[in-house]
């Protein structure tokens, strides 16, 4: 993962060697050669994820690009921030380091659970989840409103089991419970936004740059204060991904270039509004499929 950034861009090769110095260990050795097992343990995940991300955006900016606005998927959101200036690439890895950490012990491992519901309305996920919540006295929630067909749910395992019953029959095609270490984006998780408020609190934040998508609550966001409540929050907050798109949209930018491991963003912005035109950055053949679709675009 971003081994063929490094080896072909000195701006990468830069990047991931700030990422090991800021945090004491070698977080690119992790992502060129793993072991796995270490690499899916969240509090490495997350740093492994941003550093690919924020070296695949500086090998952008490299190439003359600069954004307008930015929003990020939950993690994603902080590199949205780096990339805005918000905040630091160092700060930034290491607050992430030790939000990954206070979300993978905020609940004992099993208690917790994570479901996607597909092709169902998001007011009858909710619906659901309270009817579920009622019935079992236990936590389940909407986490990550992620297209108008997807909406993710999260919570204790029973009660989201439970909620994903109810959404089957209330016309739901599939509810597939979800590989996940942690029941993230719920009230399951407050021990872990408490610990992400303790960080924050002695990261020094400047205003963005450029607006950035707050997950929270889908409206953007332009000073330093509004840009660390939404950090904070998003932690037990559902991610309202459809609202950040609509909010992007509404900024008027012509291309999204999403940047980083995989292209499920730009999978998600065809499902909320095919209209638009989504690019991804992960590598290099990536990267120049989308220099050429640049080439071509007519820009106002």
């Amino acid at each position: 993962m971003g081994r063929e950034l490094k080896e072909r861009f000195p701006v990468a090769a830069e990047t991931f060697a700030e990422a090991d110095e800021a945090l004491g260990f070698s977080i690119s050795k992790l992502c060129f050669e793993g072991p796995e097992e270490e690499l899916r343990l969240t509090e490495n995940t997350q740093p492994a994820i941003m550093t690919v991300s924020v070296a695949a955006w500086r090998v952008l900016v490299g190439q003359g690009l600069k954004p307008i606005i930015a929003a990020g998927h939950s993690l994603g959101e902080w590199s949205a921030h780096v990339a805005a200036g918000t905040l630091s690439f160092a700060d930034a890895l290491r607050a992430v380091k030790a939000r990954g950490r206070a979300m993978q012990h905020a609940v004992p491992a099993g208690q917790g659970a994570m479901a996607a519901v597909l092709q169902l309305d998001a007011a009858k996920v909710a619906e659901a989840c309270a009817e579920a919540a009622s019935e079992t006295g236990l936590t389940v929630q909407a986490a990550n409103l992620n297209s108008p067909g997807q909406t993710v749910i999260s919570g204790s395992a029973a009660a989201v089991e439970k909620a994903s019953a109810i959404c089957k029959g209330k016309g739901a095609r599939r509810a597939v419970m979800l590989p996940v270490s942690a029941p993230f984006h719920c009230a399951l998780m407050q021990p872990a936004q408490e610990e992400v408020a303790r960080v924050m609190r002695g990261l020094t934040l400047a205003d963005p740059q450029i607006p950035v998508a707050a997950n929270v609550t889908g409206s953007l966001v332009t000073t330093a204060d509004a840009a660390r409540d939404a950090l904070i929050r998003q932690v037990t907050g559902a991610v309202r991904w459809v609202d950040c798109v609509k909010a992007l949209v509404g900024h008027g930018p012509q291309v999204f270039i999403e940047v980083g491991p995989g292209k499920v963003l730009s999978g998600l912005m065809t499902q909320i509004d095919p209209a638009q035109k989504a690019l991804n950055v992960e590598d290099a053949t990536s990267l120049e499929k989308t220099l050429a679709e640049l080439a071509t675009t007519p820009f106002r």
